[in-house]
C-alpha cells in the first residue's frame, strides 16, 4: 500500500514523529512523556479509527513501545507503557529479537483462507461451480437464487471461482499470510495472526499488507537522536533507493543539507558499497562457478540470503560470500573516519536483522527506514522541498551501483563487471522478486535447472524500492532511481576510483581479522 495515504500510514507517521519529538525534549523524563502520548494521538472520548477509544489507546501504547525498541506485550499484561523504558533511553541500545511483532489486540483474526460466494452470483442454469467442485461442497439454493458453499466440505481449491462466468466467487486469504513468502504466518488459539520466527526472515511484507496495522517492527529513532545529542559523530549511510522517497524535488543535495541540520556528521551514499559488492561478487563468481559451485546466488538482499540458507541449507554455500553494500559502506566510513558511528537509512526491515549479526554489528550501529526518517524530519519541522542544496559528500558511484535498488539491478551490475574484466565469459542469469518466487528459483536451481548461473533474488516484489520502509509508489520509485542512476559519472562498478580504495581498505581489515 505504499504511496496510498491510508489511516495506517498516517498513524505510523504520527508515532514516529512523536517518538522523535520525545527524544528532542530531553528536559522532560521519557517515562512521563510516553504515558501521555496515547492521549495525544487519540484525544477526547471518541476513537478515531476503531470502535473503542480505550482499545485504540492501548494499541497506540504498544506502537510507541515498538518504536522505542521495547518488547511488544499482550492484552493481559497490566503495566505502564513506560515499563522497561530505561533500556531504550540509551544510545547504545540495539535491536533485540523479534523485530517484526503482532500487536494481538489490534489483529482482526482474519480467516486464514476461505472461498465465498458474493452477491454477484446470478444463480445461473449452468452452475459450473457445482459441477467442478471435487468435494460436492457447492450447491444451488433456488430460494436464495445463488450458490452456497459448505465450508466444512470445501478444500479451498478455487476451481469454482475459476469456473464462474460472473467472477462471483472469490478466494479470501489473510493478507499478511498471503504476502509472506516464507509461510511464517499462522493462527494462535484465538485465531489471531502469529509469526513463526524459525521461518521469518523479517522482510516486512506482512507489515505493509496488514489492513488493520496490527503488525509492526521495532525502531531505533530514539537511540539515533540520543546518540547525536551526546556528541557522537554519526554518519548517515543512505541506501540507493532513497531517490524520490522524500518527494520528487528532494535531491541528494537537499537531503544532505537536512541530515546536517539534524546534527549528522555527513551523508554517504551506499551506492559506493554497491559498487564494491558488485566487484566482489563478480570475482566470487569467476573463482567458484562452475568449478566449486553449481551456481551462485547474490548476497545483498538479507531476506533472500536468509531464505536460501534456511529453506535450502545444503546450498547455503552457494550464496555469495561478498559483504552487503550496507556493511561495506559502514566499514569504509569507520576505517576512514576514526570514532565514527554509522546509521544505515534505507527501505528494508530485514537490514535491521542483518545488523544484529555479530559480524555486522561492529560496523553498523543503527538502522532506520525511510518512513522512520520522515518522522524525524517532521519532528524538527524540516521542509525538504524548501531547504537549500548542500552539494558534496562522497557520491562517486556508478550507474550500476545506484541501480541496485531496482529488481534486476544487482545481477546487471555483476554481469557488467564480468564483461569488462572477462569479455570472453558468457554469463547466464536468472532472477526472482518476492520470496515465493525466490523459493521457486532456488528449488529449480537445486534440481539442476540453472547450472553455472548467477541467481539474483529480491525479497520485495520490485526490488529494494518496494521494501517495507519505503513511502512512495513502487513504479514511481523505480523510475526515479533509474533516472538518478543514469546521471552517474561512471557506468560500471569497476570504473569508479573509490572501488580501488575500498578493495585496499577491505584487504587491510581482513588481514587484521
Amino acid at each position: 500500500m505504499r504511496g496510498i495515504e491510508t489511516r495506517i500510514q498516517y498513524i505510523r507517521h504520527q508515532i514516529f514523529t512523536e517518538v522523535a519529538r520525545m527524544a528532542y525534549q530531553g528536559e522532560i523524563p521519557v517515562s512521563e512523556q510516553i504515558e501521555k502520548l496515547p492521549y495525544k494521538i487519540v484525544p477526547g472520548d471518541v476513537a478515531n479509527f476503531r470502535t473503542d477509544v480505550f482499545l485504540e489507546r492501548a494499541i497506540a501504547g504498544e506502537r510507541y513501545r515498538l518504536a522505542m525498541g521495547l518488547p511488544c506485550r499482550g492484552a493481559s499484561e497490566q503495566a505502564p507503557i513506560s515499563e522497561g523504558i530505561e533500556a531504550a533511553d540509551r544510545p547504545e541500545t540495539y535491536y533485540t529479537p523479534p523485530l517484526i511483532n503482532v500487536i494481538k489486540f489490534a489483529c482482526n483474526a482474519c480467516p486464514e483462507k476461505r472461498v465465498i460466494v458474493t452477491e454477484g452470483c446470478m444463480g445461473c442454469l449452468a452452475h459450473p461451480c457445482v459441477e467442478v467442485c471435487p468435494k460436492g461442497a457447492v450447491h444451488l439454493d433456488r430460494k436464495m437464487g445463488r450458490s452456497i458453499i459448505d465450508q466444512d466440505k470445501c478444500v479451498k481449491c478455487g476451481r469454482c471461482a475459476t469456473a464462474c462466468s460472473y467472477n462471483a466467487i472469490i478466494i479470501q486469504e489473510r493478507p499478511c499470510a498471503a504476502a509472506c513468502g516464507m509461510d511464517a504466518i499462522r493462527s494462535d488459539e484465538q485465531g489471531k495472526a502469529d509469526i513463526d520466527y524459525d521461518k521469518c526472515v523479517s522482510c516486512g511484507m506482512c507489515l505493509v499488507n496488514c489492513p488493520f496495522g496490527a503488525i509492526s517492527d521495532k525502531s531505533q529513532i530514539f537511540q539515533v537522536i540520543r546518540g547525536i545529542q551526546t556528541g557522537e559523530k554519526i554518519y548517515a549511510a543512505v541506501a540507493p533507493a532513497f531517490v524520490g522517497q522524500f518527494g520528487p524535488k528532494v535531491t541528494a543535495g537537499k537531503l544532505r543539507a537536512a541530515f546536517k541540520q539534524l546534527g549528522f556528521a555527513d551523508v554517504i551514499e551506499v551506492a559506493i558499497g554497491a559498487d564494491l559488492c558488485a566487484v566482489q561478487e563478480a570475482e566470487d563468481f569467476m573463482d567458484n562457478v562452475p568449478e566449486n559451485l553449481p551456481f551462485m546466488a547474490t548476497s545483498c538482499c538479507p531476506a533472500w540470503a536468509m531464505m536460501a540458507k534456511k529453506a535450502f541449507p545444503d546450498y547455503a554455500h552457494c550464496v555469495s560470500m561478498a559483504l552487503t553494500p550496507m556493511t561495506l559502506t559502514a566499514r569504509l566510513i569507520k576505517h576512514t573516519r576514526p570514532g565514527a558511528k554509522v546509521v544505515f537509512i534505507g527501505p528494508c526491515a530485514a537490514k535491521k536483522l542483518e545488523a544484529m549479526d555479530d559480524s555486522v554489528r561492529s560496523e553498523v550501529d543503527f538502522v532506520l527506514t525511510f518512513e522512520e526518517m520522515a518522522g524525524i524530519f517532521a519532528a524538527r519541522d524540516i521542509d525538504l522541498n524548501q531547504i537549500e542544496e548542500l552539494p558534496g559528500g562522497v557520491n562517486d558511484s556508478s550507474t550500476d551501483g545506484r541501480a541496485f535498488a531496482v529488481a534486476g539491478g544487482v545481477a546487471h551490475a555483476v554481469v557488467d563487471v564480468i564483461k569488462e574484466k572477462y569479455p570472453e565469459k558468457e554469463m547466464k542469469i536468472a532472477s526472482a522478486e518476492g520470496l515465493k518466487d525466490c523459493r521457486r528459483l532456488m528449488a529449480m536451481a537445486k534440481a539442476g535447472k540453472y547450472p553455472g548461473y548467477l541467481l539474483e533474488g529480491m525479497a520485495c516484489p520490485g526490488g529494494c524500492v518496494a521494501g517495507a520502509g519505503t513511502i512512495q509508489p513502487i513504479q514511481k520509485s523505480q523510475s526515479a532511481v533509474k533516472s538518478y542512476a543514469a546521471k552517474a559519472s561512471h557506468v560500471t562498478a569497476d570504473q569508479t576510483e573509490y572501488v580501488q580504495e575500498l578493495e585496499h581498505l577491505v584487504d587491510q581489515v581482513e588481514e587484521k581479522e
